[in-house]
């Protein structure tokens, strides 16, 4: 079965760089980055998101503080081995970066300014932990899901999701190898991990927030015995 990867998983983030880019690794002679984004959310809030980007990507001003940029990529996970324990890392692999100049009004800024979303991420992929329902102290519905999103070179990204209300209630039935398309934001979240000696640290978590999601893989079935037909005939 061909796959494109690129539809698979691919998002949009505006945002302004917070922070300073720091080495992250090299191959083939390809120097890699990993600065912050910063993006606004509705409420007032706002996410933090780690960006891994090419040397050959940004100028020499491009990851300024505070500086406005658009930035196009994948949502990509990768393990970690930390005091011989194996922890998730997500971040955004960015494959193309705009600078937006927030006071100009050029018709190329005026245009990702209209018709860019601030933070919107597609995901299609397979379920590959049954979903965990629970509701919160205040009745409120949630879902966590680990969807696992094939890459090229048989590699796959393990992106955790999180889903509320009917959404919620709905993925709380989803079995285990489902293949389903997620169109949500990338979020950050802080939370409290507890350690056997009774410290406490803070942690930061990123996730998909799930805006819609949709079981594919009646259509595929669908798709396939129509072609199965056609070759009885």
């Amino acid at each position: 079965m061909n796959t494109n990867y690129l539809e698979n998983n691919y998002l949009t983030l505006v945002g302004k760089v917070t922070g300073e880019k720091k080495f992250s690794h090299e191959i083939y002679g390809e120097r890699f980055y990993v600065f912050n984004l910063e993006i606004p959310r509705l409420s007032g809030n706002s996410d933090i998101i780690p960006i891994t980007v090419s040397e050959r990507l940004i100028k020499e001003d491009t990851l300024t503080e505070g500086k406005k940029l658009l930035i196009k990529g994948q949502f990509r996970s990768y393990n970690s081995y930390e005091n011989e324990k194996n922890r998730l890392i997500l971040t955004v692999f960015a494959k193309d970066i705009v600078e937006v100049e927030e006071n100009e009004e050029d018709e190329e800024n005026e245009m990702v300014r209209k018709d860019t979303v601030t933070n919107e991420v597609v995901l299609v992929g397979y379920i590959c932990k049954k979903p965990i329902y629970r509701q919160t102290p205040f009745g409120r519905e949630i879902s966590d899901l680990l969807l696992a999103v094939n890459r090229a070179y048989n590699k796959s990204d393990y992106i955790p999701c999180i889903a509320w209300g009917r959404n919620a209630r709905f993925c709380q039935n989803l079995e285990v190898g489902t293949e389903v398309k997620i169109v949500g934001r990338v979020q950050s979240r802080n939370y409290e991990k507890k350690h056997e000696d009774g410290t406490v640290e803070t942690r930061v978590a990123y996730e998909v927030s799930i805006g819609s999601l949709e079981v594919i893989e009646e259509k595929d079935n669908e798709n396939k015995e129509d072609e199965e037909s056609k070759e009885a005939v």
